[in-house]
């Protein structure tokens, strides 16, 4: 192994059905937005989300300014903390998650509507179990059960059984919506999605259509033994290896067509092979998993930028 990386665990090359999901990094950190609405907006993601960027964000968003004039993709969406902290005029942001893309367009485009369901809901054990069982159609209805859920969930978590349904239990204490319209966070962001083009599509597809100029930031799902075997974050399964000689590959041929690609993955020899003769950064956290500050681990993490040598 590498010296970079403090494991001598292999990477998993089979994605596995009962992993979990990892409880999301949470930072103080507040972003200034300028818009033409207003110069005062703060830009947060509404999202608390597994594997979240907003501890590295603004890092990332100083890699893609330097380098973004034309469209910023983000095909690994989740809670969208660095499309956030950019403020990009032009973007397309994507994920294979059909719920997760449903919220963000009905946040986008019904913001009001979204926030008066919500305010009607009551935060108590029995109501969330309700809402977690329930399967509506409608896609504002399903929007609100998915911010409803998500805020209210034990850690922040993001888990799907076998049948691709959520099963993570009640978090009751300050777990609750409230912030959504207390701290403005859903009207902030729509006002920043209201250009954004918002797909449901495999991130393969996506990254194709990147040209010249574009910018794509990945932060795809990894598994690895040190991880606690990787979390289900966009749909029932994980991030396989094929999936990331995929995500190899799609880079390789967007930056041979001008585009710029920034990733964050695992920091392991074998994912650092897959983009050679790039070399990454390493960066460095702490897992909040536990709730006991001295049970909290370190997690090392790669950031890659591929982009064709001048």
């Amino acid at each position: 192994m590498s010296p970079e990386c403090p494991t001598k665990q292999p990477l998993l090359k089979k994605s596995s059905s009962s992993a979990l999901s990892k409880t999301p990094y949470s930072l103080k950190s507040l972003y200034t937005v300028r818009t033409e609405q207003s110069s005062d907006l703060v830009a947060r993601p509404f999202l608390k989300w597994p594997g979240g960027k907003r501890w590295l964000a603004s890092v990332i968003t100083h890699y893609i300014s330097k380098r973004l004039t034309g469209r910023y993709f983000e095909p690994f969406l989740g809670g969208g903390a660095v499309f956030f902290a950019l403020r990009a005029q032009k973007a397309t942001l994507s994920d294979i998650n059909f719920d997760l893309i449903n919220t963000y367009r009905q946040v986008r485009d019904n913001p009001d509507a979204v926030l008066e369901r919500l305010r009607r809901k009551r935060i108590t054990a029995n109501n969330y179990y309700q809402v977690r069982a329930g399967a509506p159609i409608a896609p504002l209805e399903r929007a609100v059960r998915f911010l409803y859920l998500n805020r209210t969930a034990f850690g922040g978590m993001y888990r799907l059984n076998a049948d691709g349904q959520f099963n993570v239990p009640y978090g009751g204490g300050e777990r609750t919506p409230a912030p959504l319209w207390r701290n403005k966070l859903i009207r902030t962001a729509s006002q920043l999605l209201s250009g954004a083009n918002l797909v449901v599509a495999d991130f393969e597809e996506m990254m194709d259509q990147a040209g010249s100029g574009d910018v794509i930031y990945c932060d795809p799902t990894y598994t690895v033994a040190h991880e606690n075997n990787g979390f289900i974050r966009y749909n029932e399964l994980n991030f396989s290896w094929s999936d990331q000689k995929r995500l190899a590959s799609a880079a390789r041929r967007a930056i041979k067509r001008g585009s710029t690609v920034i990733i964050s993955n695992a920091c392991h020899d074998e994912i650092r092979e897959l983009y050679w003769p790039y070399k990454p950064t390493k960066r460095v956290r702490h897992s909040l998993i536990s709730p006991e500050p001295h049970f909290r681990r370190q997690v090392h993490e790669y950031l890659f930028i591929l982009e064709e040598k001048t």
